[in-house]
């Protein structure tokens, strides 16, 4: 959810807040995605072995990466968990990663539908050209 309208900040405005083009923005956010799934494990990992530095670490890459991306929520838990972590305080840690990680869902879900929807205008173009070509 967006903290500023209470709504999901779309992909586009993202990229567009980034003056990034769409389908490079997307790109990045897939890679995203990826990375941060990986971080979650790390994340997650440090939390069972009650290991401060594993989770910090962990929440520093995924707070570096959403702050690029303008992901602000996420950049916001993640900053607030690294600086837990740090002190090996890691009462929070469990929501956090849940918190990040329900927010990733939702981005993949945004970027599913940004894909299927890229797809559909491309499939009726080429019908478009095909009829008037």
């Amino acid at each position: 959810m967006d903290t500023r309208t209470g709504e999901r900040m779309k992909l586009k405005e993202l990229a567009d807040n980034l003056e990034m083009a769409a389908d490079e923005f997307l790109e990045l956010i897939g890679l995203f995605l990826e990375a941060s799934a990986s971080d979650l494990k790390q994340w997650q990992s440090g939390i069972v072995e009650g290991d401060g530095k594993k989770v910090m670490i962990a929440a520093h890459s995924i707070k570096g990466a959403a702050v690029n991306l303008g992901l602000v929520e996420i950049f916001e838990v993640a900053k607030k968990t690294e600086m837990e972590a740090r002190e090996n305080n890691l009462n929070g840690a469990t929501l956090a990663a849940r918190a990040i990680r329900e927010k990733m869902d939702e981005i993949a879900e945004d970027l599913l539908n940004a894909e299927s929807s890229k797809l559909k205008a491309e499939g009726c173009k080429q019908e478009t050209d095909l009829r008037t070509g």
